[in-house]
């Protein structure tokens, strides 16, 4: 009889210690879940001289180079900046073309649309006098051209321009820019990015690896954190202006190991500040010179 007692004794600790562990197993997930960090997907550059900074051409090096031109593109490289953001569209006949505006009237001497123009049309207006006599007769840049370029020397971030987005997955611009990414082998090289949301989607339903970049946008985001939005769209990188970046949304970004990118900086004192506060890189005109300045960090 005792020794059923001392057995009956002995089965109900080890039930107690069972609960014990399990209870405080439990604490640790729901800590551990409250403190989930964000699993991040960058493209790689030849360029990057691993301080975890990104020194990132906006549109090529177009303060000194007319923007999102071969020559703007080439001059980031050889300045050795670690990534170039161009703008993408498309072109009437389904041509992804790189131009910033949705018409061409700024940058050539024609007027309109530029999903009015087939690319054969477009390559016909040069892109470089808007800016200077010197830069006459630069040629109107595809992707494909610009990748080509590009490829093996420096990262890129292609900006599909929310003019070009339609609900249209297969065969619309995402998926037009996802291939000539692929067919050129440049996967690892590339972030997409967009004010438009929908081509976060279309890149999650395409390919779920491809690094993103999300623009923030305020009336697709409603009251979402930045950590939120990042987390809703499957996204690797929280993209915004230097003058929507708060202290909150820095905590918030920060607390979620979430890399985030500010645009467009081209004060040097400004963007002294932005590196104090913990921005993991900058888009900039001058890229010359934000490299002087990171070096001296």
């Amino acid at each position: 009889m005792f020794a059923s007692l001392r057995l009956i004794a002995s089965s109900l600790v080890v039930l107690f210690c069972l609960s014990q562990c399990q209870q405080q197993d439990s604490k640790v997930s729901q800590k551990e879940a409250n403190q989930e960090t964000h699993v991040v997907s960058l493209p790689q550059s030849p360029l990057d001289n691993g301080d975890r900074f990104w020194v990132i051409a906006h549109r090529g090096v177009s303060g000194s180079y007319p923007e999102n031109t071969l020559s703007a593109f080439q001059a980031a490289i050889d300045i050795r900046a670690e990534m170039v953001e161009l703008d993408v569209s498309i072109s009437e006949d389904g041509i992804p073309v790189v131009v910033h505006d949705k018409t061409v009237d700024r940058t050539t001497d024609f007027e309109g649309d530029v999903q009015s123009f087939s690319v054969k049309e477009l390559k016909k207006m040069e892109v470089g006098a808007w800016f200077s006599e010197e830069f006459r007769g630069e040629e109107f840049p595809t992707l494909r051209e610009s990748l080509e370029l590009m490829k093996g020397q420096i990262a890129v971030n292609i900006e599909i321009k929310s003019e070009a987005v339609s609900d249209v997955i297969n065969g619309g611009i995402v998926d037009k820019a996802l291939q000539i990414v692929k067919e050129l082998d440049m996967s690892s090289w590339v972030i997409f990015s967009s004010f438009d949301y929908r081509v976060m989607e279309h890149l999650n339903a395409l390919d779920v690896q491809m690094p993103k970049a999300l623009l923030y946008e305020t009336s697709q985001s409603g009251e979402l954190m930045p950590s939120e939005l990042v987390k809703k769209y499957q996204v690797d990188v929280f993209n915004c202006s230097y003058r929507q970046l708060s202290q909150e949304w820095i905590a918030d970004l920060q607390a979620h190991q979430i890399p985030y990118l500010v645009y467009t900086v081209n004060d040097p004192e400004l963007m002294k500040e932005l590196i104090e506060k913990g921005v993991s890189g900058m888009f900039t005109d001058f890229p010359q010179e934000l490299l002087k300045i990171v070096e001296k960090l």
